[in-house]
C-alpha cells in the first residue's frame, strides 16, 4: 500500500529559498582582481617576464571598471605602462637594444666571435665593450691567423690540450726552419718549453715534431687556409696531407715545396690507388717549388700533384709553378691535361713545365674546351713548337679576360671565332715578346678585335714595333714594354732628351694611358734629393752633378705630363720595388698646373 506524499509549500523568504538562490550559476559573484602596484621603482629592469605578466594584469583590468573610468588609465597606471613597455619592448619591439648582447651568457658571446673569420672586424667587435674584449682578445683574435715553425711544439701542444681554442684558427702557416719571417702565435704561447723539446736524439726530434704538429692540426676543425713552406725538414708533405684531408671545412691550399714534384714511390702507388676523400668546399690549390736546390728531383713529374688533385673536384684557381736550376730537367703536363677535369675552374696557371709536341695539340685542345669557365690564363708550358700546333674549336674560352702566354698561344686564342656568344671579354695580355713585322703582324690583326686595357709584353726589338702596337691599342691604360732587345745595360739607362720627346709623343697616341713601364726616363739621385720630391725649399744642400740631375728630372716630369696629360706612374732609375708618381698642383699665381714627382714604393712583383 503506498503512501500519497504532498508537496509541502515553501514561503520565498524561507530558508531553502535564500539557499538555492545563492547556489546559482547565473548570480554568481566575480573575484575581485588585486590592485596593482603603480611605484615605478619596484619593477627590475632585466626582468622582462615579471613587467609583461604585470603589463597584462593592468590591461585586464580595464574591463571590469564600472561607468566612465572603464576602458581608462589614471595618470599613475599610466606613467607604469609606459616603464613597463621600456622594459619590454627590446625583446618583443621591432628595433634589438643595444645592450642584448651584453646581457648574454659567455658561451652565447663566444658563439658569435665564433662566426666572424676577419680579425679587422674581430676587433671591431672586441672594442664595442669590455664584456666583448674580453671574449674576443683572448680567445679569437690572436687564435685566427698561426704562423710558426714545425719545431714550435709549444704552440702544437697548446693547440691540443685547449681544444676550443685550436678550432678558432682559420689560417695556418707552416714556415721553413731557415725563414726569418717573425712567428705569428698568441702571446701567452711563445715562450718555450724545454720539457716539451727535449730529446734524446735528433731523429727522435722530428718524430715529436711531427706527431705534435698532426695532433694540433686535426683539433682546428674550422680550418679554411693552409700553407705550406717547410722546404728544409725531414717531415714531408705527404704526411701532412692525409690529416689535412679530414678538414672538410678547408678552402684554400698553398704547398712550397721542392718534394711535391718528386717521383712516387711504390707504396705510395698503392696508397693513391683508393677511393680519394673528398674537399668539398676547397676552392684554390696552388703547387709551387722553391728556389733552393734541397729537395729537387732529377726526374721531376706532376704525379703526386695530380693525386692530390683527385682530392679537389670543385677547384676555381689552381697554381702549378716549377723554379729550377737545372733548365733540361722541367716536369711534363701531359697526364695533367689528358685527365684533368674541373667544370668551376675560372683561374689555371702553368709556369715553367713542358710538353710532349705529338700528343700537345689535341690534349691541350680538349683541356681548354672542357674548361669554358677559365676567366685567368697563364699558359708557360715548352718551347714555340709544340705551341704554333694549338688548334680551338669555335667559342672555346668565352669568358676569358685575361691572357698570358706566349705570342702564337695568344694568337691562337684570339683568332678563335665565338658564334652565337657574347664575344670573349679579354682586356688584358701579358708575357707576349714582340720580334719583328713580319712575325708580329698576326698578333697585330688579332688583338684589334679586342678592348685591350693592360699590356705587358716580355719585349721588344724596336722602337717601330712599339709605334705599331700603339696604334692597334687605343683604349689602353696600363703599358709595360718589358726589355729591349735583351739588354739590360741599355734597360737601366736613361734616354735623353730627346728620347723623352719622341716616347711622349708616341704614348700621347694613347689619351686613357695612366701606367708605363720599361723605359727609364730619370736620372738617379741622391736619397737626400729624392725625398724633396722634384721641389726644392733650399733646406739641403745639393751638390752642381746633383742638381743638374734634378733639373733634368724636372724637364722629363714635364714633358710626359704635357704629352700625356692622365700618365701618373713611371720606373724609379734603380729600385724595381720603388716608382715615379706624377703629381700636378695649382701654380702659386693661379696660372696653370705645376708638375712634381714622387718616389713611391710598391709590392714587388
Amino acid at each position: 500500500m503506498s503512501t500519497l506524499v504532498h508537496p509541502v509549500h515553501v514561503p520565498p523568504g524561507s530558508l531553502r529559498g535564500r539557499v538555492t538562490a545563492a547556489s546559482s550559476p547565473k548570480t554568481r559573484q566575480r573575484k575581485p582582481l588585486q590592485p596593482v602596484d603603480t611605484n615605478v621603482s619596484s619593477y627590475d629592469r632585466k626582468d622582462p617576464f615579471a613587467a609583461f605578466n604585470t603589463l597584462r594584469k593592468l590591461l585586464g583590468s580595464l574591463t571590469s571598471r564600472i561607468g566612465g573610468c572603464q576602458f581608462k588609465l589614471t595618470p599613475e597606471e599610466h606613467k607604469l605602462s609606459m616603464h613597463l613597455l621600456t622594459i619590454v619592448e627590446p625583446f618583443v619591439g621591432l628595433s634589438p637594444s643595444r645592450r642584448t648582447i651584453t646581457r648574454q651568457p659567455t658561451e652565447i658571446l663566444d658563439a658569435i666571435s665564433f662566426h666572424i673569420d676577419a680579425k679587422r672586424d674581430l676587433l671591431s667587435l672586441g672594442l664595442s665593450c669590455k664584456r666583448m674584449y674580453d671574449v674576443v682578445f683572448p680567445r679569437h683574435f690572436e687564435y685566427r691567423v698561426v704562423r710558426c715553425k714545425i719545431s714550435s711544439i709549444s704552440v702544437w701542444n697548446h693547440m691540443t690540450v685547449h681544444r676550443s681554442l685550436a678550432q678558432n684558427v682559420r689560417r695556418l702557416e707552416i714556415m721553413d726552419e731557415r725563414a726569418s719571417h717573425p712567428i705569428v702565435a698568441p702571446s701567452s704561447i711563445l715562450a718555450t718549453d724545454t720539457d716539451l723539446e727535449s730529446s734524446d736524439d735528433e731523429l727522435g726530434m722530428h718524430d715529436k715534431q711531427e706527431r705534435f704538429l698532426l695532433a694540433a692540426l686535426a683539433k682546428m676543425t674550422a680550418l679554411e687556409s693552409f700553407v705550406w713552406s717547410c722546404n728544409h725538414s725531414l717531415i714531408s708533405i705527404d704526411d701532412i696531407w692525409p690529416t689535412l684531408l679530414k678538414c672538410q671545412t678547408i678552402k684554400s691550399v698553398e704547398i712550397n715545396d721542392n718534394l711535391i714534384f718528386g717521383p712516387i714511390l711504390a707504396d705510395e702507388r698503392a696508397a693513391s690507388s683508393t677511393r680519394p676523400t673528398i674537399l668539398p668546399d676547397l676552392r684554390s690549390v696552388a703547387f709551387r717549388s722553391t728556389k733552393h736546390s734541397y729537395g729537387q728531383s732529377k726526374f721531376p713529374d706532376l704525379k703526386r700533384v695530380t693525386n692530390m688533385l683527385h682530392h679537389c673536384p670543385n677547384l676555381e684557381v689552381l697554381n702549378i709553378g716549377y723554379e729550377t736550376r737545372r733548365p733540361a730537367a722541367i716536369p711534363r703536363v701531359d697526364d695533367f691535361i689528358l685527365y684533368g677535369r674541373w667544370p668551376s675552374l675560372r683561374v689555371l696557371t702553368l709556369v715553367n713545365l713542358s710538353c710532349s709536341i705529338d700528343l700537345f695539340s689535341a690534349t691541350a685542345s680538349s683541356f681548354l674546351l672542357a674548361h669554358l669557365n677559365l676567366e685567368v690564363l697563364h699558359l708557360d708550358i715548352g718551347r714555340t713548337g709544340p705551341l704554333a700546333s694549338l688548334t680551338l674549336p669555335p667559342n672555346a674560352l668565352p669568358r676569358l679576360r685575361e691572357l698570358k702566354s706566349s705570342k702564337e698561344v695568344a694568337n691562337t686564342i684570339m683568332s678563335c671565332p665565338c658564334i652565337d656568344v657574347p664575344p670573349r671579354p679579354l682586356d688584358t695580355i701579358k708575357g707576349v715578346h714582340l720580334g719583328g713585322q713580319a712575325w708580329d703582324a698576326g698578333f697585330f690583326e688579332n688583338v684589334k678585335r679586342y678592348a685591350v686595357k693592360r699590356l705587358e709584353l716580355s719585349g721588344f726589338n724596336e722602337f717601330d714595333d712599339i709605334r705599331r702596337l700603339v696604334e692597334c691599342v687605343p683604349k689602353l691604360m696600363w703599358l709595360d714594354v718589358g726589355k729591349r732587345g735583351g739588354n739590360v745595360t741599355q734597360n737601366r739607362a736613361p734616354v735623353t732628351i730627346s728620347n723623352v720627346v719622341e716616347w711622349a709623343e708616341l704614348l700621347s697616341q694613347l689619351p686613357d694611358l695612366t701606367t708605363f713601364h720599361g723605359i727609364r726616363f730619370f736620372y738617379e739621385a741622391s736619397s737626400a734629393d729624392a725625398s724633396h720630391s722634384g721641389h726644392r725649399d733650399g733646406t739641403v744642400n745639393i751638390t752642381l752633378s746633383d742638381r743638374s740631375r734634378i733639373k733634368k728630372n724636372d724637364e722629363v716630369a714635364s714633358v710626359i705630363s704635357w704629352k700625356c696629360p692622365k700618365l701618373r706612374r713611371l720606373d724609379h732609375w734603380d729600385d724595381p720595388t720603388k716608382v715615379i708618381v706624377l703629381l700636378k698642383n695649382a701654380d702659386k699665381d693661379g696660372e696653370g698646373e705645376k708638375v712634381r714627382w714622387e718616389i713611391r714604393r710598391v709590392k714587388a712583383g
